[in-house]
């Protein structure tokens, strides 16, 4: 295989990996966003307890369970990205591996690792 190829499928192959960072950093928000809805219940709880009734009911009443953008919550965020974007993406990954490298995948990163590994040491086998 020619060399701008392998190039070029790596170039796709990173980013596809930068687009498994983008989709982890999805999950953290999704984490984070309803970790933050449940200690609101606490909140509530606190401003309840100290005599803050109206505090409390607005936070209860406006933000807990409030969509994050528009008719979305954010594991329907997280839906789209994969059914929209990144599921795509790794199919096209996929499919230009399999035509044009038989399915092999990271070439660039095999051919880094056979040209540094020490040939004969222990740890440095080749599979």
């Amino acid at each position: 295989m020619d060399d701008t190829t392998v190039e070029a499928l790596g170039k796709l192959s990173s980013a596809l990996e930068t687009t498994e960072r983008a989709r982890g950093h999805l999950l953290s928000f999704h984490q984070l966003t309803g970790k933050a809805d449940f200690e609101l219940d606490e909140a509530v709880a606190l401003f309840r307890k100290a005599g803050h009734d109206a505090m409390a009911d607005r936070i209860q009443q406006d933000l807990i369970g409030r969509n994050v953008i528009p008719g979305h919550w954010t594991f329907q965020i997280i839906e789209e990205y994969d059914d929209t974007y990144w599921s795509f993406f790794r199919t096209v990954e996929r499919e230009a591996r399999e035509e044009l490298a038989d399915g092999r995948r990271h070439l660039h990163e095999a051919a880094l690792k056979e040209q540094r590994r020490t040939h004969g040491k222990p740890g440095h086998e080749a599979g």
